[in-house]
């Protein structure tokens, strides 16, 4: 499919990536939007948080909401998007990886940018209730990767999924890593880093076993922490090994029903191998968007309703 040409124009003052990502991210706030919350208890005894919200009349559509590193459901990057979906008569379950609902998950595993096994978990939850006719998934930053990963590397994909959207997709983790562990992302990398080890600490009481303190002090940089926890808690040989499994960017050409990925130019977390301008060209379900601005997650938009957001609507209804 033919790169799609982006109509974004943000706000004068939000042209730079810093500003349209930190004011996105710290600043915004979205009213008018309520939440319950349901748990599910997943295969190996862990749990799942998930925060609904519902449209006014009763809907046979739903989107699933991805969060991104160290994020949740009450971020405003999700419960935008809930709002507008909720608006146009869709549900929206916003999907709380582990750990990252409030309370500390039970098991020395959590999360990553590639666990689709806890997705299948949750999709298939949702089909359970025998409600939905059509299902979107919409992921944003490891979200995204994820959910573009889950509908392309596999084969039995629910018919009722029937588009995917990706935001600030890190399609490439490890040329994503690179780009964080860089001068100009700093300031990122190390507030990233503080949230991921001050979460890691009770598991060193929990799990003495699994991690010491000495593998907790040697984590330094964000790839400290994936090659000393997140690959080893998963089942990978390092963090490298990590990367390459779990990138979404091998499983692009197979994948089979709409997808839109919007990566913004100007995302200064993003490689060049991040924008798979190839992978889009061969596969006829695969929808590239790059807009010359927007930073990361920070498509700010008017009425406090965000580009990403009112073209995920767009997208799904115009199936």
């Amino acid at each position: 499919m033919p790169i799609v040409q982006s109509n974004y124009k943000p706000p004068f003052w939000a042209k730079t990536s810093f500003v349209s990502t930190v004011f996105s991210g710290l600043a915004r706030k979205v009213n008018g939007i309520e939440q319950s919350r349901e748990r599910i208890t997943l295969p190996d005894s862990d749990f799942l948080d998930l925060d609904w919200s519902y449209a006014q009349k009763k809907s046979d559509r739903v989107v699933i909401l991805l969060h991104g590193l160290e994020g949740h459901a009450q971020r405003p990057y999700i419960t935008g998007t809930s709002k507008l979906f909720n608006d146009n008569d869709i549900d929206a379950c916003a999907v709380n990886f582990r750990g990252c609902s409030g309370e500390p998950n039970l098991l020395y595993r959590s999360y990553h940018s590639g666990a689709t096994e806890d997705l299948d978990i949750v999709v298939k939850h949702i089909l359970s209730k025998k409600k939905y006719k059509e299902i979107y998934i919409k992921g944003i930053s490891l979200g995204a990767n994820m959910a573009l990963k889950y509908v392309g590397e596999r084969s039995d994909v629910p018919d009722e999924i029937k588009a995917i959207i990706a935001i600030s997709t890190p399609c490439d983790l490890k040329g994503s890593c690179d780009k964080l562990l860089s001068l100009k992302n700093k300031h990122y990398a190390i507030r990233f880093l503080g949230h991921l080890k001050e979460k890691l600490k009770p598991k060193l009481i929990q799990f003495p076993n699994s991690i010491t303190v000495t593998d907790f002090n040697s984590i330094k940089t964000l790839i400290d922490f994936d090659h000393v926890y997140t690959s080893k808690a998963h089942g990978f040989k390092d963090a490298f090994d990590y990367y390459d499994k779990a990138s979404c960017l091998q499983f692009l050409p197979n994948i089979k029903i709409p997808s839109l990925i919007i990566n913004a130019l100007n995302d200064s977390f993003l490689s060049p191998s991040c924008y798979p301008v190839k992978a889009a060209k061969h596969n006829p379900n695969l929808f590239l968007e790059m807009p010359k601005y927007g930073g990361h997650v920070g498509f700010i938009d008017k009425r406090n309703v965000y580009y990403n957001e009112s073209r995920a609507l767009e997208f799904v209804t115009g199936l």
